[in-house]
């Protein structure tokens, strides 16, 4: 089975490269997906986060307010490191029984994508590591358009992660995403059909 991670930051277009792989047969596990779904009412983090964060931060419906949350941590790197502590290794856990269950099943291909490269859950159970990269002014604006963020706030995003060249330093391959869907789309087949060939 081939394991690729794949990462880089918001509006880079990891998502879209992963929706691709999805084409070719695939099985994604998407860590914010994995760090929603542990973050609900009932589940380990809930109770962490409320206690750092606050009971402002929580709706009528009971569920963690994800914007209220957001401005906090990404208006305080700090707030984001300390969000950061508690889930990242809970994330880490679930990754791995699902890579695990998905070797059992005899998959052939399994993508981790995730926007933060972890050490564990992330770089110790892949084989390859993909960093999708591309300009911040591209960024910027895919960004705003697909959230409804202000230029601030999305660049604000942007700037609160991980720097290119710490991306570029975990990476075996690279990906720059400034042009068409189509040649992204020729840009990672290129790549898998390398991984797949390699020895």
């Amino acid at each position: 089975m081939l394991t690729i991670g794949l990462t880089g930051g918001i509006g880079s277009g990891k998502s879209t490269v992963a929706r691709i792989l999805q084409k070719y047969g695939a099985e994604i596990i998407f860590a914010d997906d994995v760090a929603k779904q542990i973050t609900e009412p009932g589940m380990p983090a809930y109770d962490k986060i409320i206690e750092h964060f606050g009971a402002d931060i929580v709706g009528e419906d009971k569920k963690i307010n994800r914007k209220k949350l957001a401005d906090i941590v990404f208006s305080n790197k700090d707030e984001l490191l300390r969000l950061n502590e508690i889930t990242h290794s809970i994330v880490a856990e679930v990754i791995i029984k699902l890579v695990d269950e998905y070797r059992d099943s005899g998959r052939e291909l399994v993508v981790v994508e995730a926007i933060v490269p972890i050490e564990h859950g992330f770089l110790d159970v892949v084989d390859t590591v993909w960093v999708v990269l591309a300009e911040e002014s591209v960024r910027i604006d895919r960004v705003m358009k697909r959230s409804g963020l202000t230029y601030e706030e999305a660049k604000k995003r942007i700037q609160s992660q991980m720097p290119d060249e710490m991306y570029i330093s975990i990476a075996d391959k690279i990906i720059y995403n400034d042009g068409t869907l189509k040649e992204l789309e020729e840009k990672v087949w290129g790549l898998l059909s390398d991984e797949k060939n390699s020895p």
